[in-house]
């Protein structure tokens, strides 16, 4: 009965895809659903960005594991993130009236940085993509008892098809309908295993000592790896084409700037609803912390009654293939526009359209067979999460809010910043690598201005 429901949920999910792209007449409409959503689907596109495999899956298999400094980067630097762009960047950006956030480098800086700006953006999204895709492996695999291969293949072909129908009118569609259900799925399952547990004061007053510890020891290294872990995704995800895709589908700057607001409460809130999950599951059933990864659908699984069931597989399935739709579309529309579009003299909107379609497939298969390659979604999702703020962070900023830096500076920012991290990286400093990349980067930044005399661009 629930691999039925399950299977009739992934058609539903298809056709609504399917339904959406019939309002795809042009390029635009395919990036960016025509400028054109409310305030209501935009937060929920917004909201949908990162809520998926690392949040329900990676995060409560920390958390029940390290407690809350085990998951300073998800929920609470996810939430940070959202919360800095609707502060500083959704107005800025959303006046660009741009298609990618490569498209401003070149405007800003010019089409060196736009290329180098996308040759590292672009591969920075295939860790994430596969993450999801392991996760809803995961999930069919514990469904329906399918190989976890054949899972893994069919979930990355069903969501690619219907990316690649609508783009982001048939994600912004998909992503309003799948939030609905996720927050009607975690607030009720979240309720129920509560209330079965004894009730959040009984539930907190018999969680491990040290869960609710907030900060880390009081030694220097303790405090540069959590502020580490608060600004991977915290400002790493700032200057991502995810991000900047959704602001720049919402109807308005306004709109935008509210949904970020909106959208980085409801993260916080509804991404804290799994932790406490796990902290009912360690009391109510000690054995289902052997396998951390798979301790929330095992849990409903074996407690919830089938309307529980059906109701957690469907949040589940919906976030992550949220996640997952957004995520494939952002990289293929960078390919498309900022790599592959620039070839071609004088190309149609019919042939770009198609460009960026075939760029969905492309992206979906490379991200599939590095889901096969590693099946840990932690480490996938890690390898995916830095190089942004090492590289783009600086110069996106400075771009926007300093109207001194170059061209040079922005080059210099980048690679700088890139080889400052793998450098250290590879060397295995006490620092951890994403503040010697970071400060690599400004550096670049600062001798690249300051060193070389090239025209400034305007940011409006």
């Amino acid at each position: 009965m629930l691999t039925g429901f399950i299977l009739a949920y992934l058609l539903i999910t298809v056709l609504i895809g399917q339904w959406a792209a019939r309002k795809v007449k042009s390029a635009r409409d395919f990036v960016v659903a025509g400028r054109s959503l409310p305030l209501g689907i935009s937060t929920c596109v917004i909201f949908a960005t990162w809520f998926g495999s690392e949040t329900l899956l990676g995060s409560t298999s920390e958390f029940s594991q390290h407690g809350l400094l085990g998951v300073m980067e998800d929920p609470f630097g996810a939430a940070l993130c959202l919360l800095l762009v609707g502060l500083f960047y959704a107005r800025k950006l959303y006046r660009s009236n741009l298609l990618t956030f490569c498209d401003f480098f070149k405007v800003r800086y010019g089409r060196k940085a736009e290329v180098i700006s996308a040759l590292l953006m672009i591969p920075s999204y295939f860790g994430w993509i596969a993450a999801q895709i392991v996760a809803m492996g995961i999930v069919v695999n514990t469904v329906m008892g399918i190989d976890p291969v054949i899972a893994m293949i069919a979930s990355g072909v069903i969501v690619m098809a219907y990316t690649y129908a609508g783009g982001m009118w048939s994600v912004s569609v998909t992503d309003f309908l799948q939030t609905i259900m996720i927050v009607a799925g975690i607030v009720v399952i979240t309720w129920s295993v509560v209330q079965d547990a004894g009730g959040l004061q009984t539930v907190v007053e018999r969680a491990p000592e040290g869960t609710f510890r907030f900060f880390p020891d009081r030694t220097w290294e303790g405090w540069m790896h959590y502020a580490a872990a608060w600004l991977t995704i915290g400002l790493g995800s700032i200057p991502q084409q995810d991000v900047f895709q959704r602001l720049m589908s919402s109807k308005s700057e306004r709109v935008a700037q509210h949904a970020s607001f909106i959208g980085a409460a409801m993260y916080l809130v509804i991404g804290l609803m799994p932790l406490l999950i796990v902290l009912c599951a360690q009391q109510l059933y000690p054995a289902l912390m052997q396998d951390h990864e798979k301790i929330l659908p095992n849990l409903v699984l074996q407690h919830g009654s089938l309307f529980l069931q059906v109701l957690f597989f469907g949040a589940l399935l919906s976030a992550i293939m949220s996640t997952t739709s957004g995520a494939i579309l952002a990289p293929a529309t960078v390919l498309g526009e900022n790599i592959i579009r620039p070839l071609f003299s004088n190309i149609t909107d019919k042939k770009f359209l198609r460009i960026i379609r075939l760029s969905v497939v492309i992206v979906s298969a490379l991200s599939m067979l590095m889901a096969l390659s590693s099946q840990d979604i932690y480490e996938l999702v890690a390898s995916s999460s830095v190089l942004s703020l090492v590289s783009l962070f600086v110069p996106l900023t400075a771009g926007l809010y300093w109207k001194r830096s170059n061209e040079a500076g922005a080059i210099l920012s980048i690679l700088a910043g890139t080889a400052g991290y793998l450098l250290s990286l590879a060397a295995e400093t006490t620092v951890p690598p994403l503040f010697v990349g970071l400060g690599c980067s400004i550096a670049g930044m600062l001798a690249g201005t300051f060193g070389w005399k090239t025209p400034v661009a305007q940011t409006e």
